[in-house]
């Protein structure tokens, strides 16, 4: 039975790929930092009677990784499948977001993901198998205002996956790139949360038609998504199961349409067309 590792598996996406992993007969052990949601899932395994598990664990912290590995260890032995899965969202504008918030979303998104990755690979790497499998965004692709900080998180996980998956080609470890699209989850909550500083000075902003903008435009791109947690579980799935697995998987209609407009269309281009989406006016000449 293979050991599958998520970080941030105890609600949204990652839950629905913990439960659905462990149905399909792999060993899970979800991380989450949050102890209610831990005991919610680790509730509905034991109904099911899934081999799934939550456990403690903040990926921006190196000792409660360390926890989490060790007692993954003593239950299942080296982990052989990773899901980088934990992630934030911040929304702000470039100028007005605080360097201590930039780090916050670099500390989840981008360095928890490497702390992960680089405590589970010298297993792997030793083993000559493994797979890691990193949740990027349709974001790491094409970049939207106000979401620059999440933007920038994702393509330095885009970056940092290319440079892994050719470093580990000589061991058999496979790399592999989710790239979502818009998909509700507890995320989007989360994200307001966090961003609500910025959102409740908006309106006395520089800035003011474009946070206005950027609410508009984000509301109709995904008031009609149909796209659910379970829907990408199964990509990843698939991902797992793949004798030769590609090194991008991108999820929803939105994502694919996304891959190929930054593919046949120039800069230019693309910069209209994102500013006629999120209504941002452009300087009198």
């Amino acid at each position: 039975m293979e050991c599958v590792l998520i970080t941030g598996g105890t609600e949204g996406l990652g839950k629905a790929l913990a439960l659905l992993l462990a149905s399909e007969g792999y060993r899970v052990f979800a991380g989450g930092r949050n102890a209610a949601k831990r005991a919610a899932l680790d509730a509905e395994a034991k109904q099911k009677n899934l081999p799934l598990r939550s456990l403690e664990m903040d990926v921006t912290d190196d000792a409660s990784v360390d926890r989490a590995i060790g007692i993954i260890h003593e239950e299942a032995g080296p982990v052989d499948i990773l899901v980088n899965n934990a992630g934030i969202a911040l929304a702000a504008v470039i100028e007005e977001i605080t360097i201590e918030d930039f780090r916050k979303q670099f500390e989840t998104n981008f360095f928890g993901m490497v702390r992960v990755t680089q405590r589970v690979l010298p297993e792997m790497r030793a083993r000559r198998r493994g797979r890691v499998i990193n949740m990027s965004s349709v974001a790491g692709k094409m970049s939207s205002p106000v979401l620059g900080p999440y933007s920038s998180s994702k393509h330095a996980v885009e970056a940092m996956s290319d440079s892994l998956r050719i470093e580990l080609l000589p061991f058999g470890v496979h790399v592999i790139l989710i790239e979502p699209g818009y998909i509700k989850s507890d995320m989007e909550r989360a994200a307001q949360e966090l961003s609500s500083k910025y959102v409740m000075g908006a309106q006395k902003s520089a800035y003011a038609p474009v946070y206005a903008g950027f609410q508009r435009g984000w509301g109709n791109l995904t008031k009609d998504s149909k796209s659910k947690p379970e829907d990408c579980a199964r990509v990843i799935l698939g991902a797992i199961r793949a004798n030769s697995p590609r090194a991008r998987y991108p999820v929803t209609r939105e994502a694919k349409i996304v891959t190929f407009l930054k593919r046949v269309l120039t800069d230019r281009a693309l910069d209209r067309m994102t500013a006629k989406t999120y209504s941002v006016p452009r300087a009198a000449s």
